[in-house]
């Protein structure tokens, strides 16, 4: 465990704040009137609308998992990973339901998108992070 690099504490700062922010972009999500959902626009709307049920649920796995996860990762717990895998489950559920069901592209267009994808790959780069730390032995 002390043989960890120097490194890891403030990359898992720093993606520990991501998740944080996701947290905060998911509360004010699930705390939005319709009157704010309306100022939109129309093409949010029915986005707003074709939302699955569940997709706040997913959303709430993959950015509390991620907050978890990176705490565990900065303290060097052996747990951290399998939060993080979790989190990347939520991330892939809540794509799903974005994209998939409810037509994420067409309807909110190519920023959301990008922005999403730019949320996976963060994922995937944590979890792949937390396995490397498991291996490495910087996890005790």
């Amino acid at each position: 465990m002390s043989n960890a690099p120097k490194w890891l504490s403030p990359v898992a700062i720093v993606a520990l704040l991501w998740n944080l922010l996701g947290c905060v972009g998911w509360v004010a999500d699930m705390r939005a009137t319709p009157e704010q959902v309306a100022a939109m626009g129309p093409d949010m709307i029915k986005l707003y609308a074709a939302l699955p049920p569940w997709l706040p649920t997913a959303t709430g796995v993959a950015v509390l998992g991620g907050v978890a996860g990176c705490l565990g990762l900065w303290l060097r717990k052996r747990w951290a990973p399998k939060l993080l895998w979790l989190s990347l489950a939520g991330v892939i559920a809540q794509d799903i339901g974005l994209f998939v069901i409810a037509g994420g592209f067409a309807l909110a267009g190519p920023l959301p998108t990008v922005l999403q994808a730019a949320v996976l790959v963060v994922a995937i780069g944590l979890l792949l992070l937390a396995r490397r730390a498991e291996r490495a032995g910087w996890l005790g």
